[in-house]
């Protein structure tokens, strides 16, 4: 079996030791080859080239960026029976996607669950999600993809010729104020600080309690077949539960996501400070069940539209991306094969 590692030294806790480690593993079942990504964009382009050369397994070695990425290549052109395999090795400050999918948090000890995986012949299909976005600034160029251009074109996306073609995501995809949150804490790594937890609960709070777009919503959800919901400062589109984590403790907003069912998502409405933190004390507890006046959920739904009156920050598997006027989302049932 012919794989190939994409490999991130970029990535929070990826290093060339780790990397040695993780390569010597997959050395004595498969034949492997390494690319390391040089400049953002750079895993999609050698997962596609992967696709193209008929490589049967791609393994990310990075965060849930580098992940993201190497998804956008391998389904450039779709979902399809010759899109390579994909196994992820842990190497960024969270890594949910890895995570979701049952693996340990070290990368060595990883990388033998995924040898363990190969050995089994343990692989499992995921759904996924793709975005479309409006309005959108400081976007990275979509990755082409002509199956799913033609779907959004037959739903109507023709007679709105400013949205984008679409994008996958793995896990998570946002539009206001986590993607706020994200683009802060982005800023503060570009500078050399170390992205922890702690880190994001003070931009966090300090962009609640001092920023303006809570107390001015700006988005609407629009769910077919139900009265538009307009008020909203917050957006978070979930695969999987957890959302994401802080450090080893879950935030998961939306405890019934997975990569079984559609999308779900968690919204939120003008609030103080007060409500706020009861909510946050939801999403962080054992049973988490947040609920109640200014939050909003819906489970398991194939596609929806947020609109907003202006831009607003958006993300996409914990990387922001740029502002935009709107994102059109919608779960691909069954999207990509990967080891378990």
């Amino acid at each position: 079996m012919r794989a190939l590692v994409v490999a991130n030294l970029a990535a929070t806790t990826t290093s060339r030791t780790m990397r040695d480690a993780v390569l010597g593993m997959l050395a004595d079942e498969l034949k492997v080859d390494l690319a390391e990504t040089a400049h953002r964009g750079h895993a999609s382009e050698l997962a596609r080239q992967a696709a193209a050369e008929g490589v049967d397994l791609v393994v990310a070695l990075g965060g849930d960026g580098t992940v993201n990425e190497v998804v956008n290549g391998l389904l450039h052109a779709g979902p399809g029976p010759d899109v390579p395999l994909l196994a992820v090795v842990p190497g960024g400050s969270t890594n949910v996607f890895s995570r979701a999918l049952g693996r340990s948090r070290d990368p060595v000890r990883a990388t033998t669950e995924i040898v363990d995986a190969l050995r089994a012949g343990r692989t499992r299909r995921v759904s996924l999600g793709t975005v479309s976005v409006r309005g959108a600034s400081a976007v990275p160029a979509a990755v082409p993809d002509p199956a799913l251009a033609r779907a959004a074109a037959d739903a109507g996306a023709a007679a709105h010729p400013e949205w984008t073609a679409p994008r996958w995501f793995a896990f998570s995809a946002g539009l206001g104020f986590d993607a706020d949150v994200i683009g802060r804490v982005e800023a503060h790594r570009r500078r050399g600080r170390r992205s922890t937890g702690a880190l994001y609960v003070w931009e966090a709070t300090s962009l609640f309690v001092l920023g303006r777009e809570r107390r001015r919503p700006a988005m609407t959800l629009e769910v077919p077949g139900e009265p538009a919901l307009d008020g909203l400062f917050l957006c978070l589109v979930s695969n999987v539960a957890p959302w994401t984590y802080l450090g080893a403790r879950p935030v998961n907003p939306s405890p019934e996501a997975s990569f079984d069912t559609g999308l779900d998502v968690f919204a939120m409405g003008r609030m103080g400070v007060p409500r706020m933190l009861h909510h946050v004390r939801q999403v962080l507890a054992r049973r988490p069940d947040a609920r109640g006046r200014g939050v909003h959920r819906r489970h398991d739904l194939d596609e929806f539209t947020l609109t907003a009156t202006r831009p607003q920050g958006w993300q996409l598997d914990g990387d922001h991306l740029g502002t935009a006027t709107g994102l059109r989302v919608r779960s691909v049932p069954a999207a990509l094969r990967v080891l378990r």
